[in-house]
């Protein structure tokens, strides 16, 4: 079949209101988080679809990730426990299986490798990009992840992985970015300019109610990129005020050594909790440069402004003066007085709620729908 035939075949199929047949491939299926739930989301909207990816854990997944193929990866020990170490291989992995066929499109959820998905020639494919490989895009920000011994050894790999990461960008036939931050991103790194299509959030459920309490709240895992301490270490001057970190991970221990009194922590907490926190906040005070962000958006959809870094995904979700404020710059004293704005002010936690609707997860659907059939019909 032609490329012009293969078009025209699939443009036919989404202009009679049928549902495509897609191929959706992600990166790896090991736990049920931001990028997962962009996959969850997916499913819903092209339903049948065919899920790929390179190593799965079904009992960290919904039932709805059950008929997931792996890789050859998935058969090496420890695969789904250590997957990054399998970084490496991730390249070969994709290039190992067949191409795809018999589908209208391919659907991409990539941060790392899966864009590399092989694709029989005309059928098209489209990437949602959560963001270009961080590790082989900014080397010195993600170098914590490498024991020190393997660094010199890492940085030499990615630059390769650059290389590679830019030649399969060139398969790609259409580019949709979570955030204006990813797409900026996508340009410098493959030159290619991308559509902005943000994450879903569960606004039907997020959403607001209770009593607001003069608490601040930092939710989200505590490694040294997120910026835990800056949050911490503000309100080591702010002792009129209280926090309440939520979350893990391996900066913990050290976060609550230095932790003053009125600093207070939750490993993990279910959604109905989360939700119920997020409820009584009186801001979440989060700054930090994330592709989108989906706990801001979260207790913006509970009616909670949102103290954030005017950096990344934060730029498109807050709206200084109206559903939170935007800090200039990553420091302590940035995020005390952001705190210190936040207690004084009053924003309607109604409007905050209204305008995190642009989030949810029906739009989200919506708006896939429509970049798969452009993609299909050869617009953009």
């Amino acid at each position: 079949m032609t490329v012009g035939a293969a078009r025209e075949r699939a443009a036919d199929a989404l202009a009679s209101e049928s549902v495509p047949r897609v191929a959706l491939a992600h990166e790896w299926l090991v736990s049920y988080a931001g990028s997962e739930r962009c996959v969850a989301e997916l499913l819903e909207a092209f339903p049948g679809a065919t899920l790929l990816t390179t190593v799965f854990d079904a009992a960290a997944l919904p039932p709805a990730f059950a008929h997931a193929q792996p890789s050859a990866l998935q058969r090496l020990p420890g695969a789904t426990r250590h997957h990054e170490w399998l970084l490496p291989l991730m390249p070969l992995a994709w290039r190992l299986r067949r191409p795809v066929r018999d589908v209208d499109v391919v659907v991409s959820s990539s941060h790392a490798c899966a864009k590399a998905v092989r694709v029989e020639p005309g059928i098209p494919h489209l990437c949602y990009c959560h963001t270009p490989m961080r590790y082989a895009w900014d080397f010195e920000a993600e170098r914590d992840r490498f024991p020190a011994p393997l660094r010199p050894a890492a940085r030499l790999a990615m630059a390769w992985f650059r290389r590679w990461d830019r030649a399969t960008a060139r398969r790609v036939t259409r580019f949709v970015a979570n955030s204006t931050a990813v797409a900026r991103r996508i340009e410098r790194a493959f030159g290619r300019s991308a559509q902005v299509i943000h994450p879903p959030v569960r606004t039907d459920f997020f959403t607001p109610g209770g009593e607001r309490e003069d608490t601040f709240l930092y939710v989200g895992r505590l490694v040294g990129y997120k910026r835990p301490d800056l949050v911490v270490d503000a309100f080591a001057g702010l002792p009129e005020h209280r926090l309440l970190v939520v979350g893990d991970g391996p900066a913990r221990a050290a976060l609550q050594a230095r932790a003053p009194a009125n600093v207070s922590f939750l490993r993990s907490v279910d959604e109905a909790e989360l939700r119920r926190l997020y409820r009584a906040a009186r801001a979440l005070v989060y700054p930090v440069e994330e592709d989108f962000g989906i706990a801001m958006a979260e207790a913006q959809a509970c009616g909670t402004p949102v103290v954030g870094l005017a950096a990344g995904g934060a730029a498109d979700i807050v709206e200084p003066g109206v559903t939170g404020w935007l800090l200039a710059e990553q420091s302590v004293d940035a995020v005390r007085a952001g705190v210190r704005r936040a207690a004084a002010a009053e924003l309607d936690p109604a409007e905050i709620a209204r305008r995190a609707q642009r989030f949810s997860s029906e739009r989200f659907r919506r708006e896939m729908r429509a970049a798969v059939a452009a993609c299909v019909e050869g617009r953009g």
